[in-house]
C-alpha cells in the first residue's frame, strides 16, 4: 500500500523539478497578440496607434511609445509566421524593426537634455534580448525564402531569413 503513495509523490517532485527550469534569456515579458491583419479590430487598432502617438509626449514618453509598437509587431509578425502569412508577417516585422530603431534615438535626446536614462537603457537592453530570443525561434520555423502568391496578385519572393537576420543586427546595436 505504501508503495502505491510513493509511485505519484516522487513522480510529482521530479516533475516539479524539471518544469521549474527556465530557458529564457530575458525577463522581459512581450505582450499578447494585438487584432490581426483581417480583424475588424486592426482598422481601430491602426487608429488608435496614431493618436496614441500623440499622447505620448517627450522623449521618454516617445521611448515608451517606440519601444511598446515594436514589441506588439513582433508579436504580431511572429503569430503571422506560425500561421504561414509570411507577406503580412514580413510586414509586421518591418514595422517593429522601424519602431525598434525609434527607440533609441529618444533616449539619445533625453541624454543630451542630462536626464537619467540609466534604468530605460536597462529596459531596452533587456528588450532587445528578448526580441533577439523571438527572432531566433521564428528563424528557425520559417523557409529560407518564400514566393508568395497573393489572389489577384503578381507573386513575390520574399528572403524571410534576411530579413530576420536584419532584424537581429538591428537589435543587437542596442546591446
Amino acid at each position: 500500500m505504501i508503495r502505491y503513495f510513493w509511485i505519484p509523490l516522487l513522480t510529482l517532485s521530479l516533475f516539479k523539478i524539471f518544469t521549474n527550469v527556465s530557458f529564457a534569456q530575458s525577463n522581459y515579458v512581450l505582450p499578447y497578440p494585438p487584432p490581426m491583419p483581417g480583424s475588424f479590430l486592426y482598422k481601430i487598432r491602426l487608429l488608435s496607434e496614431q493618436i496614441q502617438q500623440y499622447w505620448y509626449f517627450g522623449n521618454f514618453g516617445q521611448f515608451s511609445y517606440n519601444l511598446k509598437q515594436s514589441d506588439k509587431y513582433l508579436v504580431q509578425a511572429k503569430t503571422l509566421f506560425e500561421y504561414e502569412q509570411y507577406l503580412l508577417g514580413e510586414e509586421a516585422l518591418k514595422k517593429s524593426d522601424m519602431y525598434f530603431k525609434n527607440s533609441p534615438k529618444y533616449l539619445g535626446k533625453a541624454k543630451e537634455e542630462n536626464k537619467n536614462i540609466d534604468r530605460l537603457q536597462k529596459i531596452l537592453k533587456e528588450a532587445a534580448s528578448k526580441h533577439i530570443e523571438v527572432l531566433n525561434e521564428i528563424k528557425t520555423h520559417v523557409p529560407e525564402e518564400i514566393t508568395w502568391s497573393p489572389e489577384k496578385s503578381q507573386p513575390v519572393k520574399i528572403f524571410l531569413r534576411n530579413k530576420l537576420t536584419e532584424a537581429i543586427y538591428i537589435r543587437q546595436s542596442c546591446l
